[in-house]
């Protein structure tokens, strides 16, 4: 293992009847930074992390974590080491309190998931974490209402503070601030680079704009495969990234500024 790498793919392919949506793909994470997958419509980001949490499995090609394979384990297993997926739609019980949707994520690494059943002594006691972990999203003050009550940009952080409840090593974030406007996008990068603090962070982001703000290294996908890789300011004046982005070699990456 190359020094400093928490996360690595060899040769990762990933083929259906004959398409192949993820093509090869050599992908090293540093451990502590912030990576960014990007690339047009279909450039098989999302197939990516569906491989790497194991929700597909590989045609070709092996994934490791700090230096040891994990191709053949099960999404439970990654789980369990750390790597933690917030997923492209918000995933939080609608119709639990704020409160409780963290106190249910709290409860994996105490090794009973999902006990709904368990009494309201037992739950109470997580709640302070909970609290503690809703104040680092800005949501404590919602800590009582409804969850399907919530606007959207405010649904996304309570997902972080759900990831974030689950001990993430690494955290896979997937569109973390799709169908945002300004002001929540502006918000949720802020969350992120708060997240990230002692963590390794890999997401899939469309908009440039936040990429080039938050990320320290960046994949360039198309057609399933590793277009161009680097800091923004490489990869926006690339001229194929330029080209799979707008059509043309002399296109101006939005967001590069």
């Amino acid at each position: 293992m190359s020094q400093g790498l928490i996360l690595e793919t060899r040769q990762l392919t990933k083929e259906f009847r004959g398409f192949t949506a993820v093509n090869a793909v050599d992908l090293q994470v540093t451990e502590g930074q912030i990576h960014a997958l990007i690339g047009p419509n279909g450039a098989g980001k999302t197939t990516v992390f569906n491989l790497l949490t194991k929700y597909l499995s590989p045609t070709r090609g092996e994934i490791l974590y700090r230096g040891k394979s994990i191709t053949k384990m099960k999404s439970n297993e990654i789980a369990r080491l750390g790597l933690v997926r917030s997923f492209q739609i918000s995933a939080v019980f609608p119709q639990m309190t704020v409160l409780e949707n963290v106190r249910v994520a709290l409860q994996r690494p105490m090794g009973h998931s999902f006990h709904f059943w368990k009494s309201n002594k037992v739950l109470n006691q997580l709640n302070d974490r909970a609290m503690a972990l809703l104040e680092s999203v800005g949501l404590a003050a919602y800590a009582q209402h409804i969850t399907v009550e919530l606007p959207y940009g405010r649904k996304r952080a309570l997902e972080l503070a759900t990831t974030l409840a689950m001990e993430p090593t690494v955290m896979l974030l997937d569109e973390p601030t799709q169908g945002m406007g300004h002001e929540d996008v502006d918000r949720v990068v802020e969350l992120i680079r708060q997240a990230a603090k002692g963590r390794t962070v890999l997401m899939v982001e469309h908009n440039l704009s936040v990429v080039s703000k938050l990320c320290d290294k960046i994949t360039v996908l198309a057609r399933g495969a590793v277009l161009a890789e680097g800091d923004y300011a490489s990869v926006s004046a690339h001229p194929k990234v330029r080209e799979a982005y707008m059509g043309s070699e002399q296109a101006t990456v939005e967001g590069a500024h």
